[in-house]
């Protein structure tokens, strides 16, 4: 009876034991995953962050984009002006023509 009274203590240590170190297992398990979950936020952060930066369209390319439209309307009615005008000589040049 001593025996499996010694076989007892045995197991219900060595059961003691197991739970211990799962125990101690489980903390450092509950650490790594606030740790995961802290860094996952911070990654949503950032990925919501550049998210919003590529949709949002930059100020200053904007800007410069509204510049350059701006010149090109510019140069555009200047070169209409400049083609009316040849209109206007080559019709001129007919006229004498008709008149003869």
């Amino acid at each position: 009876m001593e025996n499996s009274f010694d076989k007892l203590e045995e197991k219900v240590r060595k059961a003691a034991d197991l739970v211990k170190r799962l125990r101690k297992e489980n903390g450092g398990l509950e650490e790594a995953l606030a740790g995961a979950r802290t860094r996952l936020q911070d990654a949503e952060k950032r990925l919501a962050a550049l998210e919003k930066e590529r949709a949002a369209p930059q100020g200053k390319d904007v800007d410069g984009l509204e510049r350059e439209v701006k010149t090109l309307r510019q140069q555009r009615d200047e070169v209409r002006r400049r083609i009316e005008k040849l209109v206007e000589v080559l019709e001129a040049l007919d006229e004498p023509a008709e008149g003869l």
